[in-house]
């Protein structure tokens, strides 16, 4: 009995274990199985990206301290970050892969870039 392609139903040849006529079916297939997800993660990445070179360009010298006002300017989204790093002091940093920052005061932020 002659195996047909998951993608476009058209006779398989080659290995018994095989699944797909061509690496071009395969590659559909798997994209329409993974396509809900896909959206959803590309998302979110783009928006992480976007927090961290808003991050990176208002810290160059890994330390500083920023308004609310300038990073939401710029577009940041603080519903996105990567960790959260809590100090011995109960201090929150919030960080997007190893650029960080901790609310302060009056709105303002300290930003720092942690050592790899």
């Amino acid at each position: 009995m002659a195996k047909q392609c998951l993608e476009c139903g058209e006779k398989i040849v080659g290995r018994i274990d095989k699944k797909f006529c061509s690496d071009g079916c395969r590659n559909a297939y798997n994209n329409n199985v993974n396509k809900d997800s896909k959206n959803l993660i590309r998302n979110t990445n783009n928006r992480l990206r976007k927090n961290y070179r808003i991050l990176e360009e208002l810290n160059p010298d890994q330390k500083t301290r920023t308004s609310r006002g300038k990073m939401i300017e710029l577009g940041f989204d603080f519903n996105y970050f990567t960790s959260i790093y809590t100090t011995k002091a109960g201090a929150i940093y919030y960080f997007v892969y190893d650029q960080g920052y901790l609310p302060l005061e009056g709105d303002y932020y300290a930003l720092v870039k942690r050592d790899s």
